[in-house]
């Protein structure tokens, strides 16, 4: 039985923890967060400790499952791997390529797994999405965004987020991920745009953000993100490929709200254009948020039991993560920026 504590209650925590509680393998020893949390009735008999996080490895858990804002991802998965654990940390891994690379050292170091939260990896249509675009064969022209015209509590959330974390960076990993599955090609330049389009946020953030990435293969990349109650929800959800060969693209992207988390991961259905006809492939029966967030939690039990090499899956985290982070930096400084051993 393998003994998990899960740091961090928020939407995601929560959907872990979940996971792990109906996990057959699993047995949940602490959950925790930093305010008091209302659990789901299914969460309530464990014990949930909130402040200050104490040592949690007095447990002596096999696995940290870490959903705690981005600034802290890195210290506490290097803590959790140095006593013994395995990891499974949200994304992004860190809030610097530098810490990330820390991260995956410490992994390699003390052998134990590192599995960051890519939920994408863990959804049949998005695999389907990969292996459809990689069967038309490169250079690819990727046109990704995901924008959330957010209000409320999420609006609260992406407030929060951006205390430390800019949109491109927390959600554009997901996507320059997919990207780099895609092409396989080393990363060479980025470069970025941004505004800040509220004072709710401090002055050297932004809520609004959009950069092009350029592989050594002659792949080029976009990705948008933008949060707030003044985003737009017109062509929220773009997700298009184009190949010398043809193209892939998400058809029901944009049917529903655009703050809806469910909706993030909805391909509804890929459209496949060839010079000589169009393909529709229909995706029924898709999985919602919970259950990736259950595919997860299994897959980080199978790494576990089944000693899965992780060697790729890490790497491939440190490079999306690298590509979003100097997006940031040429945001903030203006000038485009020369990967080189960024990546």
């Amino acid at each position: 039985m393998i003994r998990a504590v899960v740091l961090g209650l928020g939407n995601m925590g929560i959907s872990h923890a979940l996971a792990l509680h109906h996990h057959p393998e699993v047995e949940i020893v602490g959950l925790y967060n930093r305010s008091p949390v209302t659990l789901p009735s299914a969460l309530e008999s464990y014990d949930c400790h909130t402040g200050v996080i104490r040592d949690v490895y007095a447990e002596k858990p096999d696995l940290v499952v870490i959903a705690t804002y981005s600034d802290s991802h890195a210290d506490l998965a290097v803590r959790a791997m140095e006593s013994g654990a395995h990891v499974f940390v949200e994304k992004p891994l860190a809030t610097t390529a530098e810490d990330a690379k820390r991260v995956v050292a410490k992994a390699v170091e003390t052998g134990r797994k590192l599995v960051v939260g890519y939920i994408l990896r863990h959804h049949p249509s998005w695999v389907r999405l990969i292996e459809e675009a990689r069967a038309l064969g490169g250079p690819y022209v990727f046109r990704l965004n995901l924008n959330q015209q957010s209000s409320g509590d999420t609006w609260e959330t992406h407030k929060a987020l951006m205390q430390n974390t800019s949109p491109i960076v927390d959600c554009g990993v997901h996507y320059v991920d997919v990207m780099c599955q895609i092409t396989d090609a080393r990363p060479v330049r980025v470069h970025g745009m941004g505004l800040r389009l509220t004072d709710e946020i401090a002055p050297d953030m932004y809520n609004y953000g959009q950069f092009q990435v350029v592989f050594d293969d002659g792949s080029v990349g976009w990705y948008e993100a933008g949060w707030g109650p003044m985003i737009s929800e017109t062509a929220f959800f773009v997700k298009d490929i184009i190949s010398p060969n043809g193209a892939v693209s998400i058809t029901d992207g944009n049917k529903g709200n655009s703050d809806d988390i469910d909706g993030h991961t909805k391909v509804g259905g890929l459209l496949i254009h060839r010079p000589t006809g169009d393909t529709q492939i229909d995706m029924p029966n898709e999985p919602g948020h919970q259950e990736l967030c259950d595919a997860e939690q299994a897959y980080v039990v199978r790494a576990i039991t089944e000693n899965i090499d992780l060697t790729r899956h890490m790497n491939d985290a440190v490079q999306s993560l690298a590509i979003c982070l100097a997006a940031d930096e040429s945001i903030r400084s203006g000038n485009a920026i020369e990967l080189g051993d960024k990546s």
